[in-house]
């Protein structure tokens, strides 16, 4: 199903209407939020190593050409190649293009949000040439014809009833819905595609601009098997990924699994310097890396919204997330769901094609506060919001019923005739103490009932009661 950030309202009231579908997400949020508070908890030093990161992401981020011209020497210096990709088109057709150079009918990819970003398997399958996902949660998805639930578990929206019977459909196996059972029959179906594939796909978790290093980190091998045994090596990085230096990468990834899995340490963690040197035995003989702007240059020219390139893509703000908790990811109609999806998509697709996502938050702060890095994620959705209300995008009804709140707000005096007036009305319609309804609003939540008196009216009554005679 190709779904957009445009049908948010439609796909949001869909899932939240399935309780299989909440039950899902709600385990598995929660299981995760756990399993981090767990691993957090061993770190008495956590808020200083995400003050430290942040300071470390702000610094490669305000600097960020300079860190990757630096980045790009290094990686050459090593015998890489860099190609800078202005849009995704550009990166899906450099990637095609090596496709045919090196007559791959077949890739194997490992998990990628840059890829996912691009549309990657698309352009591959265009071109002629099969992509194939080897991280379990995007072979199952692919298998499926779904797009990733979530940053790190992209089926997170599947049960394993549901992936022991799509396998059953595809392959034509007995059906099972052990995991460990599932996960063998994926392992041993991948493994020749491995063997036979004369290029791999990587993304990028981390690029240390001194020394040209690429850091992938996962926990099924099949990354390290993407980056090392195909001919070729090509990955897919947003600008962003960049830090300064290597002496940076420790701290990183002491944030990156406690967020993400709440692990201490992640299964794996390659760290990629080029292709094969002479005398080595294994590595491809070619290393290519995209690095990929599509639209991050304009985020990183509004310093309102800068912040949002620090995120390491840890997916701690949606498991967090009052809001994707309940409508899961497919909602936002984008590769990037929950808040920071809230504040990417609109920013890499236009205000106008996703200006419902900026509303897709209560600004409880939650995402704020657990963000790794501290970005404030709710005062950047705030801000997107102001943009949709300067630009008139919100409905008239809205702009003049704010318009209305905010000279009340302002005036004593309109306050108390306004309050005044409405309780009389109410009163005459026989609706004193009842919920309002409100358009647009009280259809999908309770909007509370008026108080009989006003705060100012109850106090001058009251205020002498627990006086001494």
């Amino acid at each position: 199903m190709n779904r957009t950030p445009s049908q948010f309202k439609i796909l949001a009231s869909e899932n939240v209407a399935d309780p299989r579908l909440r039950r899902t997400f709600h385990s598995a949020t929660h299981h995760a939020l756990g399993q981090r508070a767990q691993s957090v908890q061993l770190v008495p030093e956590w808020e200083d190593l995400r003050e430290r990161a942040h300071r470390i992401k702000e610094e490669a981020i305000e600097h960020l050409d300079l860190h990757l011209e630096r980045l790009e020497a290094s990686v050459i210096q090593r015998g890489g190649r860099v190609f800078w990709a202005r849009d995704a088109s550009e990166a899906a057709g450099y990637v095609v293009d090596l496709c045919r150079r090196l007559g791959a009918s077949t890739v194997v990819k490992s998990k990628s949000m840059a890829a996912e970003e691009i549309g990657l398997t698309d352009a591959l399958e265009a071109s002629g040439v099969e992509p194939v996902e080897t991280d379990l949660g995007e072979f199952i998805i692919q298998l499926a014809g779904e797009t990733p639930s979530h940053i790190i578990a992209p089926a997170l929206h599947m049960t394993r009833q549901q992936i022991g019977g799509l396998f059953q459909e595809k392959f034509g196996i007995p059906y099972t819905d052990v995991p460990s059972e599932l996960c063998a029959f994926a392992r041993q179906r991948l493994r020749q595609e491995f063997l036979s594939a004369r290029l791999g796909i990587s993304g990028v978790n981390f690029a240390a601009a001194d020394t040209g290093t690429i850091v992938v980190v996962e926990n099924e091998g099949n990354a390290r098997l993407c980056t090392s045994l195909p001919r070729v090596h090509l990955a897919i990085m947003g600008l962003e990924k960049v830090i300064p230096r290597f002496s940076d990468l420790p701290l990183f990834l002491r944030l990156l699994a406690r967020s993400s899995t709440g692990q201490r340490q992640t299964s794996y963690v390659s760290m990629i310097s080029g292709p094969r040197r002479e005398g080595e035995w294994d590595g491809p003989e070619e290393f290519h890396l995209i690095l990929l702007d599509n639209g991050r240059s304009d985020i990183l020219a509004d310093p309102r919204v800068r912040r949002s390139l620090y995120c390491i893509r840890c997916g701690a703000c949606l498991n967090t997330c009052p809001i994707y908790q309940r409508v899961g990811g497919h909602s936002y109609g984008s590769v990037y769901s929950g808040p920071i999806g809230a504040v990417l998509t609109p920013l890499f697709q236009g205000l106008e094609a996703a200006q419902d996502l900026p509303y897709a938050s209560s600004l409880c702060g939650s995402c704020s506060n657990i963000c790794p890095v501290k970005i404030d994620l709710h005062h950047q959705l705030l801000w997107l919001r102001e943009k949709l209300v300067a630009r008139g995008s919100t409905p008239w009804r809205e702009r003049l019923a704010m318009t209305l709140y905010a000279a009340g707000m302002k005036d004593p005096a309109l306050y108390r005739m306004g309050s005044a007036l409405l309780r009389l009305l109410l009163k005459v319609a026989g609706k004193s103490g009842r919920s309002l309804a409100i358009p647009g609003w009280s259809s999908t939540r309770d909007f509370p009932a008026l108080a009989e008196t006003s705060f100012k009216q109850w106090w001058k009554e009251n205020r002498n009661q627990g006086e001494e005679p």
